[in-house]
């Protein structure tokens, strides 16, 4: 079985490609989710944001997203704090996870920072997916309904997606007018071929 690895900036698409690759057959772990599920449930990791973030942290027992999210990403050392603790957490569910698929010919792990976690050493291939600046910023202005200002401090806290082409084996190109579509059925078939 292989494991694969999908990355992409916020507003890249990331999802959509996701949602092709379940579509085709494909497990897909969604290391955001996860990683909102470990932080509500794993003791140990909500015990040590509590002392990274504080007790509001946690609202009636809840995650407080908005509260995380206010701190974290206004100050990078508490966001690197934050990672340290959530990132270790994702990568070993993730192992788990995978294992007990091994049927599969491969899975993917859908993850926004997977070159900046350090998740992509754990996988056998990874998948950029590439869309533009702007294309992007207004894509998460109309599905956020946020300002620019706030798309443009979360992707200060992503590495530049010059880097991740240079870290990524594949890209797909998500720009308005590509055919997204063929590009991922050929890197499944791709990967079917590998898996053999």
């Amino acid at each position: 079985m292989l494991r694969i690895g999908l990355t992409g900036g916020i507003g890249s698409g990331k999802s959509l490609v996701s949602n092709v690759f379940r579509h085709l057959g494909m497990r897909v772990y969604v290391a955001d989710t996860e990683a909102k599920r470990l932080m509500s449930e794993n003791v140990l990791l909500i015990e040590r944001i509590k002392e990274l973030l504080g007790q509001e942290a946690y609202l009636d027992g809840e995650l407080n997203t908005k509260f995380i999210a206010g701190k974290v990403f206004n100050d990078t050392s508490l966001l690197k704090g934050l990672n340290a603790l959530v990132h270790p957490a994702v990568h070993e569910d993730f192992r788990t996870w995978s294992e007990a698929l091994k049927e599969q010919p491969y899975v993917l792990e859908e993850a926004a920072i997977l070159f900046e976690s350090g998740g992509y050493r754990m996988m056998d291939y990874t998948v950029f997916v590439k869309a533009g600046k702007e294309t992007r910023m207004q894509r998460v202005i109309a599905r956020d309904g946020v300002s620019r200002q706030d798309v443009e401090a979360r992707m200060k806290n992503q590495m530049e997606d010059s880097e991740k082409e240079k870290l990524a084996d594949f890209i797909i190109s998500n720009e308005n007018n590509s055919m997204i579509l063929s590009q991922i059925v050929d890197l499944h078939n791709y990967f079917l071929k590998l898996s053999k």
